[in-house]
């Protein structure tokens, strides 16, 4: 594949960059990306993942619009209060970029219907918030081979990872937070607050971690960083990385 003039002009930025170049923006051309929530971490994820040029997006997120996200989740306006999140980001990824491909899709993600949602993608960034969907997804990546970005905030804290469990020697999301958690166990931005600006912080930081899965091997953007879950505090403010080990137990991803 070979970008057109306008394309190349576009993204001169980029590829002027020796860390990604002409061949890692053709990559992310090519690249296909699910992502699972449009809200609060899917909003500035997704402005910068179509920034980037990502060729193909799915936008899955089961909301509507209301007035208390305008705080946080900079893809929405007061005139889409009351619509379908996805459908509007959809129309945000067109209008910004029509050389894109963008479908939505209205609803949850859950065991009976993951595989069907996230198939063909070449990685999934998942901003959702409730532990149900994001250990679907999670296995699911795993079961599909698929590349997970994972993504958390809560008020001053925000946590990103990149999990490949279907790879022999890497964890997944599920070695990390384990099997107990279910819908009700997540706390709600509704009910703790969260800083607009830490949440476009932690959700552009995840496209950036994406970024680095989906140019392996045709550009030296470094490492994918695999099971190093990099904590953010907002209000120090302060980074620190942990390695999140494989569960040889997991029931997400146990090998043999």
């Amino acid at each position: 594949m070979e970008l057109p003039p306008d394309r190349l002009d576009r993204f001169a930025r980029h590829i002027v960059l020796p860390e990604l170049g002409g061949a890692g923006q053709v990559a992310l051309a090519d690249a296909h990306v699910a992502l699972v929530g449009c809200g609060g971490i899917g909003s500035p994820a997704l402005q910068y993942l179509a920034a980037a040029g990502i060729g193909t997006l799915t936008l899955i997120d089961r909301d509507t619009v209301d007035a208390s996200n305008l705080q946080r989740q900079t893809i929405f306006a007061e005139a889409d209060i009351g619509r379908a999140k996805a459908e509007v980001a959809a129309e945000w990824v067109q209008r910004f970029d029509g050389s894109l491909k963008v479908r939505a899709s209205v609803g949850t993600v859950g065991g009976d219907n993951a595989a069907r949602l996230l198939e063909g993608a070449h990685l999934v960034l998942d901003g959702s918030d409730n532990f149900a969907t994001r250990l679907a997804v999670s296995d699911t990546c795993v079961a599909l081979g698929i590349p997970l970005t994972s993504a958390a905030i809560g008020r001053f804290q925000g946590q990103v990872a990149n999990f490949a469990g279907h790879l022999p020697e890497e964890s997944c999301y599920r070695c990390f937070v384990g099997d107990a958690f279910d819908a009700e166990d997540c706390d709600t931005c509704a009910a703790d607050g969260v800083l607009g600006a830490m949440v476009g912080m932690i959700g552009a930081f995840a496209a950036m971690q994406a970024i680095r899965v989906l140019v392996q091997g045709r550009a030296t953007l470094g490492d994918p960083q695999w099971g190093k879950l990099h904590l953010f505090e907002g209000l120090v403010p302060s980074l620190r990385t942990l390695r999140i080990a494989r569960d040889s137990e997991c029931s997400g991803c146990r090998k043999g």
